[in-house]
Protein backbone atom coordinates (compact mmCIF):
# COMPACT_ATOMS: atom_id res chain seq x y z
CA UNK A 1 0.00 0.00 0.00
CA UNK A 2 1.11 3.34 -0.90
CA UNK A 3 1.39 7.00 1.09
CA UNK A 4 -1.91 7.75 -1.16
CA UNK A 5 -3.75 4.45 -0.55
CA UNK A 6 -3.07 5.03 3.39
CA UNK A 7 -4.38 8.47 2.99
CA UNK A 8 -7.53 7.24 1.49
CA UNK A 9 -7.96 4.06 3.65
CA UNK A 10 -7.56 6.92 7.04
CA UNK A 11 -10.01 9.35 5.57
CA UNK A 12 -12.90 6.80 4.22
CA UNK A 13 -12.56 5.83 9.02
CA UNK A 14 -12.53 10.17 9.44
CA UNK A 15 -15.42 10.49 6.90
CA UNK A 16 -17.80 8.30 8.22
CA UNK A 17 -17.02 9.19 12.18
CA UNK A 18 -17.58 12.91 11.31
CA UNK A 19 -20.98 11.75 9.30
CA UNK A 20 -22.46 10.68 12.49
CA UNK A 21 -20.98 13.34 15.17
CA UNK A 22 -22.10 16.23 13.03
CA UNK A 23 -24.69 15.48 10.22
CA UNK A 24 -25.87 17.28 7.28
CA UNK A 25 -28.36 19.32 8.71
CA UNK A 26 -25.91 20.81 11.43
CA UNK A 27 -23.33 21.82 9.18
CA UNK A 28 -26.05 23.73 7.13
CA UNK A 29 -26.82 26.05 10.01
CA UNK A 30 -23.17 27.33 9.74
CA UNK A 31 -22.64 31.00 9.68
CA UNK A 32 -20.75 30.92 6.65
CA UNK A 33 -22.95 28.31 4.84
CA UNK A 34 -25.16 30.96 3.24
CA UNK A 35 -21.98 33.05 2.42
CA UNK A 36 -21.11 33.99 -1.30
CA UNK A 37 -17.83 32.23 -2.31
CA UNK A 38 -14.93 33.99 -3.91
CA UNK A 39 -13.46 33.23 -7.56
CA UNK A 40 -10.04 31.73 -7.63
CA UNK A 41 -10.56 31.88 -11.02
CA UNK A 42 -11.30 35.67 -11.29
CA UNK A 43 -8.28 36.16 -9.01
CA UNK A 44 -5.65 33.99 -10.58
CA UNK A 45 -6.34 36.69 -13.57
CA UNK A 46 -6.36 39.58 -11.98
CA UNK A 47 -2.97 41.36 -12.87
CA UNK A 48 -2.44 43.61 -9.85
CA UNK A 49 -1.91 40.41 -7.83
CA UNK A 50 0.91 37.85 -8.03
CA UNK A 51 -0.79 34.28 -9.13
CA UNK A 52 0.59 32.87 -5.75
CA UNK A 53 -1.81 30.32 -3.84
CA UNK A 54 0.27 30.79 -0.66
CA UNK A 55 -0.36 27.10 0.88
CA UNK A 56 -0.57 26.90 5.20
CA UNK A 57 0.63 23.55 5.96
CA UNK A 58 1.95 22.67 9.34
CA UNK A 59 3.83 19.11 8.19
CA UNK A 60 3.59 16.26 5.44
CA UNK A 61 4.11 12.94 5.10
CA UNK A 62 7.00 12.73 3.13
CA UNK A 63 8.85 15.75 5.17
CA UNK A 64 7.54 15.27 8.85
CA UNK A 65 6.63 18.28 10.45
CA UNK A 66 7.48 21.81 8.88
CA UNK A 67 6.32 24.57 11.32
CA UNK A 68 4.20 22.81 13.71
CA UNK A 69 3.54 25.99 16.36
CA UNK A 70 2.82 27.88 13.11
CA UNK A 71 -0.31 30.49 13.46
CA UNK A 72 -2.61 30.53 10.86
CA UNK A 73 -4.26 34.30 11.66
CA UNK A 74 -0.99 35.80 11.42
CA UNK A 75 0.56 34.33 8.23
CA UNK A 76 -2.56 33.84 6.29
CA UNK A 77 -2.86 37.85 6.70
CA UNK A 78 0.76 38.23 5.72
CA UNK A 79 -0.10 36.28 2.70
CA UNK A 80 -2.64 38.24 2.11
CA UNK A 81 -1.47 41.78 2.39
CA UNK A 82 1.33 40.95 0.47
CA UNK A 83 -0.13 39.91 -2.43
CA UNK A 84 -1.01 36.58 -2.61
CA UNK A 85 -4.51 35.46 -5.30
CA UNK A 86 -5.27 32.66 -2.97
CA UNK A 87 -4.80 30.55 0.10
CA UNK A 88 -4.79 26.87 0.28
CA UNK A 89 -5.37 25.58 3.84
CA UNK A 90 -4.38 22.09 5.15
CA UNK A 91 -7.79 20.53 6.53
CA UNK A 92 -6.11 16.74 6.85
CA UNK A 93 -5.37 15.94 10.60
CA UNK A 94 -3.77 12.80 10.74
CA UNK A 95 -0.91 13.09 7.81
CA UNK A 96 -0.61 17.22 7.16
CA UNK A 97 -1.33 18.28 11.20
CA UNK A 98 -3.93 20.54 9.91
CA UNK A 99 -7.23 21.22 10.35
CA UNK A 100 -10.77 23.07 10.83
CA UNK A 101 -9.67 25.61 13.54
CA UNK A 102 -6.44 26.36 10.58
CA UNK A 103 -9.08 27.34 7.99
CA UNK A 104 -11.51 29.14 9.97
CA UNK A 105 -8.37 31.27 11.32
CA UNK A 106 -7.82 31.87 7.68
CA UNK A 107 -11.19 33.05 7.00
CA UNK A 108 -10.38 36.72 8.53
CA UNK A 109 -9.43 37.02 5.00
CA UNK A 110 -11.22 38.51 1.53
CA UNK A 111 -9.49 36.10 -0.57
CA UNK A 112 -10.47 32.67 -1.84
CA UNK A 113 -9.44 30.10 0.16
CA UNK A 114 -8.71 26.20 -1.12
CA UNK A 115 -10.05 23.79 1.41
CA UNK A 116 -6.74 21.38 1.30
CA UNK A 117 -8.19 17.76 1.44
CA UNK A 118 -8.22 13.98 0.23
CA UNK A 119 -11.82 14.36 -0.89
CA UNK A 120 -14.03 11.18 -1.11
CA UNK A 121 -17.61 12.09 -0.33
CA UNK A 122 -20.20 14.84 -0.92
CA UNK A 123 -20.54 15.16 2.67
CA UNK A 124 -16.92 16.72 2.71
CA UNK A 125 -18.16 19.34 -0.17
CA UNK A 126 -20.95 19.99 2.40
CA UNK A 127 -18.46 20.70 5.09
CA UNK A 128 -15.94 22.70 2.79
CA UNK A 129 -19.25 24.84 2.52
CA UNK A 130 -19.91 24.79 6.21
CA UNK A 131 -16.50 26.65 7.07
CA UNK A 132 -16.54 29.23 4.60
CA UNK A 133 -13.93 27.81 2.03
CA UNK A 134 -14.31 29.15 -1.74
CA UNK A 135 -12.56 25.84 -3.97
CA UNK A 136 -12.59 21.96 -3.02
CA UNK A 137 -9.79 19.66 -4.41
CA UNK A 138 -10.26 16.91 -6.30
CA UNK A 139 -7.21 14.63 -6.57
CA UNK A 140 -7.15 12.54 -9.79
CA UNK A 141 -5.02 10.07 -8.45
CA UNK A 142 -7.82 8.27 -5.97
CA UNK A 143 -11.06 9.44 -8.11
CA UNK A 144 -12.38 7.85 -11.29
CA UNK A 145 -13.63 9.95 -13.67
CA UNK A 146 -17.24 9.44 -12.87
CA UNK A 147 -16.74 10.28 -9.62
CA UNK A 148 -14.57 13.62 -10.29
CA UNK A 149 -18.16 14.43 -11.82
CA UNK A 150 -20.67 13.73 -9.41
CA UNK A 151 -18.69 15.36 -6.89
CA UNK A 152 -17.82 18.41 -9.15
CA UNK A 153 -21.05 18.79 -9.71
CA UNK A 154 -22.25 19.20 -6.16
CA UNK A 155 -19.63 21.31 -5.55
CA UNK A 156 -20.70 23.62 -7.96
CA UNK A 157 -24.37 23.13 -6.95
CA UNK A 158 -23.06 24.71 -3.73
CA UNK A 159 -21.18 27.47 -5.18
CA UNK A 160 -18.35 26.19 -4.54
CA UNK A 161 -15.15 25.99 -7.49
CA UNK A 162 -13.59 22.98 -8.71
CA UNK A 163 -9.37 22.39 -8.55
CA UNK A 164 -9.06 18.92 -10.10
CA UNK A 165 -5.26 18.12 -9.21
CA UNK A 166 -3.52 15.85 -11.59
CA UNK A 167 0.07 14.22 -11.85
CA UNK A 168 0.24 12.52 -15.67
CA UNK A 169 -1.17 12.06 -19.36
CA UNK A 170 -3.63 9.31 -17.87
CA UNK A 171 -5.25 12.09 -15.36
CA UNK A 172 -6.69 14.17 -18.19
CA UNK A 173 -9.38 11.99 -18.51
CA UNK A 174 -10.84 13.31 -15.69
CA UNK A 175 -11.00 16.80 -16.47
CA UNK A 176 -14.83 17.70 -17.37
CA UNK A 177 -16.97 20.75 -17.39
CA UNK A 178 -17.75 20.86 -14.15
CA UNK A 179 -13.93 21.61 -13.27
CA UNK A 180 -13.08 25.15 -13.27
CA UNK A 181 -9.65 24.98 -12.49
CA UNK A 182 -6.91 22.37 -13.31
CA UNK A 183 -3.61 21.91 -11.40
CA UNK A 184 -0.80 19.93 -12.18
CA UNK A 185 0.94 18.70 -8.80
CA UNK A 186 4.95 18.16 -9.63
CA UNK A 187 4.87 15.67 -6.86
CA UNK A 188 4.31 12.26 -7.40
CA UNK A 189 1.55 11.47 -4.90
CA UNK A 190 2.74 7.52 -5.00
CA UNK A 191 6.14 8.47 -4.37
CA UNK A 192 6.52 12.08 -3.20
CA UNK A 193 9.12 12.79 -5.88
CA UNK A 194 8.82 16.40 -7.35
CA UNK A 195 9.64 17.74 -10.81
CA UNK A 196 8.37 20.53 -11.93
CA UNK A 197 8.72 19.03 -16.13
CA UNK A 198 5.53 17.32 -15.21
CA UNK A 199 3.66 20.83 -15.33
CA UNK A 200 5.60 22.06 -18.50
CA UNK A 201 5.29 18.44 -20.25
CA UNK A 202 1.25 18.22 -19.87
CA UNK A 203 1.01 22.24 -20.38
CA UNK A 204 -0.03 21.74 -23.69
CA UNK A 205 -2.50 18.91 -23.34
CA UNK A 206 -4.73 20.77 -20.68
CA UNK A 207 -7.99 22.18 -22.78
CA UNK A 208 -7.37 25.94 -23.58
CA UNK A 209 -11.04 26.27 -21.45
CA UNK A 210 -9.64 25.49 -18.35
CA UNK A 211 -7.21 28.13 -16.44
CA UNK A 212 -4.26 25.88 -15.23
CA UNK A 213 -2.15 26.01 -12.32
CA UNK A 214 1.34 24.35 -11.28
CA UNK A 215 1.71 22.88 -7.74
CA UNK A 216 4.91 21.71 -5.78
CA UNK A 217 8.33 22.31 -5.53
CA UNK A 218 8.15 26.02 -6.69
CA UNK A 219 10.93 27.44 -4.79
CA UNK A 220 12.30 30.19 -7.09
CA UNK A 221 10.77 33.28 -8.86
CA UNK A 222 12.80 31.22 -11.99
CA UNK A 223 10.42 28.62 -11.51
CA UNK A 224 7.32 31.26 -11.94
CA UNK A 225 8.64 32.72 -14.55
CA UNK A 226 9.37 29.36 -16.68
CA UNK A 227 5.83 28.59 -15.96
CA UNK A 228 4.35 31.69 -17.09
CA UNK A 229 6.02 30.44 -20.83
CA UNK A 230 3.58 27.70 -20.38
CA UNK A 231 0.21 29.17 -19.64
CA UNK A 232 0.31 28.74 -16.18
CA UNK A 233 -1.67 31.74 -14.38
CA UNK A 234 -1.52 30.07 -10.76
CA UNK A 235 1.53 28.53 -8.63
CA UNK A 236 0.47 27.00 -5.09
CA UNK A 237 3.06 27.41 -2.91
CA UNK A 238 3.61 26.40 0.48
CA UNK A 239 6.55 24.42 2.20
CA UNK A 240 8.89 26.71 0.65
CA UNK A 241 7.59 29.75 2.83
CA UNK A 242 5.99 27.28 5.48
CA UNK A 243 9.48 25.83 6.39
CA UNK A 244 11.47 29.47 6.98
CA UNK A 245 12.36 30.92 10.68
CA UNK A 246 8.75 33.22 9.36
CA UNK A 247 6.68 32.22 6.62
CA UNK A 248 5.58 35.80 6.07
CA UNK A 249 8.89 37.04 5.50
CA UNK A 250 9.74 34.47 3.29
CA UNK A 251 6.65 35.43 1.15
CA UNK A 252 7.43 38.63 1.38
CA UNK A 253 10.83 38.75 0.05
CA UNK A 254 9.17 36.31 -2.68
CA UNK A 255 7.10 38.91 -3.78
CA UNK A 256 9.24 41.44 -4.20
CA UNK A 257 12.02 39.43 -6.10
CA UNK A 258 8.94 38.19 -8.39
CA UNK A 259 7.71 41.87 -9.09
CA UNK A 260 11.51 42.84 -9.89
Amino acid sequence: MNILDTIIAQKKLEVAERKVRTPVGMLEQSAYFNRKPLSLKQFLTDKDRTGIIAEFKRKSPSKGWINAGADAAIITKAYTDKGASGLSVLTDEFFFGGGFNDFKEARINNIPILRKDFMIDEYQLIEAKSIGADVILLIAANLTPVQVKQLAATAKQLGLEVLLEIHNEEELGHICDEVDIVGVNNRNLKTFEVSINTSIELSSMIPADKLKISESGISQVENILELKKHGYKGFLIGENFMKAPDPAIAFAAFVKHLKS
